[in-house]
């Protein structure tokens, strides 16, 4: 992830405190997951480096794990030896605004809300995206809202987007089992577009596994391409 990537991610989906310890930039995510828990490296690592970071983070109430952008290979081995897996290889996705605001949104299908309603709660809560979620989208300090889907006229989804610069990033995208495969993924991004736009950005983004194959068929289907990429390395 190069540093301008990096500080996207961090400016839309925020950790609760950072703290330069140092080659590395620690994360307290305060439940919040993966990417608001894990260390980077600013700069070249050594073993006891990788041994401070560690302890920080067990300090923290947290396990130990890594961000590795391409160009990290050297800790990424490292942290290998110590037996450190792999985990959650992902593609960053990246379009111009422009791109997908060619179609008008269907009527009464994505309504932007911010305070989180409920029933939005409710379906981020059935796909695992509890209240230390909910922070992480609280703490985010630029522009940012909200998604209701609705499908049939019921609530079908949710999903967050938040700016950072001239970059939207959508997160947080969970449709409910029943109401998949209706395009509700598509006319969201388009929605996120136009939200986007709106308020100024130039891009949209989003971050997505590359084993979530339905996800990726989708942004590549919106024209989206990839802009970087990173994984895990974590130790239970």
């Amino acid at each position: 992830m190069s540093n301008n990537w990096a500080e996207i991610v961090d400016g839309t989906w925020p950790a609760a405190r950072y703290q330069r310890l140092g080659p590395f930039l620690l994360r307290e995510g305060r439940g919040g997951g993966s990417r608001v828990s894990a260390a980077s490296a600013l700069g070249p690592a050594n073993e006891d480096d990788i041994d401070a970071a560690e302890a920080a983070m067990l300090s923290m109430g947290q396990k130990r794990i890594f961000c590795l952008p391409p160009g990290d290979e050297a800790l990424d081995a490292m942290l290998a030896q110590r037996g450190y897996d792999i985990l959650d290889p992902v593609n960053i996705y990246v379009c111009p605004i422009s791109r997908l605001i060619d179609q008008p949104i269907p009527p009464v299908m994505v309504f932007s809300i911010w305070e989180p309603l409920e029933i939005m709660r409710e379906i981020w809560a059935s796909g695992g995206i509890g209240p230390e979620r909910i922070a992480v989208m609280e703490r985010a300090k630029g522009p940012k809202t909200g998604f209701l889907l609705r499908h049939n006229d019921k609530p079908s989804g949710v999903a967050f987007v938040a700016m950072h610069a001239d970059t939207a990033m959508v997160h947080a995208l969970e449709v409910l089992p029943e109401h998949r495969r209706q395009g509700l993924g598509h006319w969201t991004m388009r929605a996120a577009a136009f939200w986007a736009r709106d308020h100024g950005a130039q891009n949209l983004s989003v971050i997505c596994t590359k084993a979530n194959e339905g996800a990726n068929g989708l942004y590549r289907a919106l024209g989206m391409e990839i802009a970087g990429e990173y994984h895990y390395r974590h130790l239970v």
